[in-house]
């Protein structure tokens, strides 16, 4: 038991060795990766996040093995009576593998938010439950009572909902709606003095929208406003951190996961954001208790990895099949298509090699057309499955206004660009792709024919 209890995670408080490697926030790598997040006249586009995860820190497990231990318990013991109270009073933490329960840090998930760090290029990086709890532990740090934040009118339904209905009755945060691609009315739409947050996703849900980071940053920020951007739709794609935000956010259930099988959050940003939010008198990831288990933590960490290589065949395929769905005639919206509003945009700022997002959407008309669609590629030709979520091996389809986007009334719908048919489609990438054409094309006719 003393041999147990004296090992180096288990370490005495008086031991200083200097060795910081543990430490919450990712040190700025050699390639720039963690460059600081409020350095926005310079950003650096061309660091592949791929090798920034490879940069990272790779945790061992406990006897030599190549993966890393999952740390299951929920409470750590020390050696002295009075560590615990140096610890309680943030005098020892998690940067010197001091943890007190897991409420508040746990080795594993920390080592997730450190990969989650690498990969969005920031200081540090903190993994929640779900996306949901990641979105509305920022927004409560960053706003109090009486605050303002100026939101896109496109976001996810869940989201609208948070800053529309839940966060003006239960904290008197108001929220001004606007087109984010329209730079005035984001600037007239912002108080100086009261405008905490600008809200955006990098690319919206489910229009596919892409922000002007680098512009909304910059005006923002002129103003004394933090820029919050949601990353969900995508990762390795953009960098939003890199390109001006000051706090990134993921629901990682979806292609961070992969597999459809685990619900998850990230926060990343800088250290002293993160460490305020664990606080533990009135930080709101520490008080709100959004954790997330080390077993889903430890899941989470094998599948980063190779996340560049699964991002790479999700827009690789759906660049070709928005390109073909074009040629058929079809009403298409995807940033690789030349036509796309922001595609000139998102080349400028995307990382090299990711392509334009591994989600299409087409528009179907009518919510009846759109659903027989769907009916035909799910139950007769299998080419995909009728289903909300994205970043799944299997392509997911589902009717944007009557499900992720119900949480909108029907003019906001409008306001938002979401027609009654509009149907969004999270491409995947089993089978061959020629396979899941034929399937596609098969249904179509099959729809058309039916219809006639």
């Amino acid at each position: 038991m003393a041999d147990t209890l004296t090992n180096k995670k288990r370490r005495s408080a008086d031991d200083n060795d200097g060795d910081d490697s543990t430490a919450l926030v990712l040190k700025k790598s050699k390639a720039g990766a963690a460059k600081a997040v409020h350095e926005h006249d310079e950003w650096e586009w061309d660091v592949d996040p791929a090798a920034s995860l490879a940069n990272a820190r790779h945790e061992f497990g406990e006897h030599g093995g190549v993966n890393m231990s999952i740390e299951a318990s929920a409470t750590f013991t020390v050696m002295e009576a009075e560590t615990m109270r140096r610890m309680f009073s943030g005098e020892l933490g998690p940067e010197r593998d001091f943890f007190i329960y897991s409420r508040h840090f746990n080795p594993t998930v920390l080592n997730l938010g450190r990969q989650m760090a690498a990969l969005e290029g920031t200081e540090a990086a903190y993994c929640t439950a779900s996306g949901m709890s990641a979105i509305s532990s920022v927004l409560m740090q960053l706003c109090s009572s009486g605050d303002h934040v100026v939101a896109s009118r496109t976001l996810y339904g869940g989201t609208h909902a948070l800053l529309s209905h839940f966060l003006p009755r239960a904290s008197n945060i108001a929220t001004t709606f606007v087109d984010a691609g329209d730079l005035e009315e984001v600037g007239r739409a912002m108080v100086e003095g009261r405008t905490k947050v600008l809200y955006v996703e990098a690319m919206s849900n489910p229009t596919l929208h892409v922000a002007d980071i680098p512009a909304l940053s910059r005006m923002a920020h002129q103003k004394g406003v933090k820029v919050v951007v949601d990353n969900t739709f995508a990762p390795m794609v953009l960098s939003p951190a890199r390109l001006g935000a000051d706090v990134v956010v993921h629901s990682v259930s979806k292609f961070i996961s992969g597999g459809a099988d685990i619900i998850a959050g990230a926060i990343c940003g800088p250290s002293s954001l993160i460490n305020s939010m664990m606080d533990l008198h009135q930080g709101p990831l520490m008080i709100l208790g959004p954790t997330m288990n080390a077993k889903v933590a430890f899941e989470l960490s094998e599948r980063i990895p190779h996340l560049s290589l699964r991002m790479k065949e999700h827009c690789h395929r759906a660049m070709v099949f928005a390109t073909r769905m074009k040629k058929l005639g079809l009403k298409v919206i995807y940033p690789g298509l030349e036509d796309h509003p922001q595609h000139a945009l998102l080349s400028s700022i995307a990382n090299k090699d990711y392509g334009f997002g591994g989600i299409l959407c087409l528009d179907m008309g009518t919510e009846e057309r759109a659903n027989r669609l769907m009916h035909h590629l799910q139950n007769y030709t299998q080419f995909g499955l009728m289903a909300v979520s994205l970043g799944y091996y299997e392509t997911l389809m589902s009717c944007s206004g009557s499900s992720t986007s119900s949480e909108m009334n029907a003019e906001e719908r409008e306001l938002a660009g979401i027609s009654p048919g509009l149907v969004r489609m999270s491409i995947g990438y089993s089978g061959t792709l020629e396979q899941r054409w034929t399937q596609f094309e098969k249904a179509l006719a099959r729809m058309n024919h039916t219809t006639n």
